[in-house]
């Protein structure tokens, strides 16, 4: 059985991995009206990834008999400059996500909670993968800069994205 803290900092978590995905889903839609069908199935992947991570934490929780509790969350921002700023807020979003397990990951070292570190060493690796993912994007348009061609080579790449 988990700590009463560490069960409110699961859940809170949860509720960011939901954040997260409608998020994702926000620059999904924004990428998909701005005309770049790949990049829109990059966040759409992104959105079920998330929403996979919250469903992961929830049913930890459950399995330590602890309660889930979900709350009213924040509207995400809706609409960005390009897919440059998309994808430079998804690595700052990111880098939060990193800090905020990493945060739980002290507190569960605090307690002595080895079975919530050992969950926590998947997310933990997960995170260093979606950041060096973000970042690579990030690359790959920076590059494309001033080229509709090279714009529209890096869209389609992205919409090459298969389940990770």
């Amino acid at each position: 059985m988990i700590s009463t803290k560490m069960a409110d900092e699961i859940n809170a978590q949860i509720n960011r991995e939901f954040f997260s995905a409608f998020l994702y889903l926000a620059m999904a839609n924004d990428a998909m009206d701005k005309g770049f069908k790949g990049a829109s199935h990059w966040f759409k992947k992104q959105f079920e990834e998330e929403q996979e991570h919250a469903l992961k934490f929830a049913q930890y929780l459950e399995d330590q008999g602890a309660k889930v509790e979900i709350d009213a969350m924040e509207k995400p921002k809706g609409e960005w400059e390009d897919l440059l700023e998309m994808f430079q807020d998804a690595l700052e979003h990111e880098k939060k996500v990193t800090a905020w397990i990493n945060d739980i990951n002290t507190l569960a070292l605090e307690e002595k909670d080895y079975a919530t570190q050992n969950m926590l060493v998947w997310f933990i690796d997960e995170q260093v993968e979606e950041e060096a993912s973000v970042e690579d994007v990030i690359w790959m348009l920076e590059m494309s800069r001033g080229s509709k061609g090279a714009m529209l080579m890096t869209d389609r790449r992205l919409g090459e994205r298969e389940d990770d």
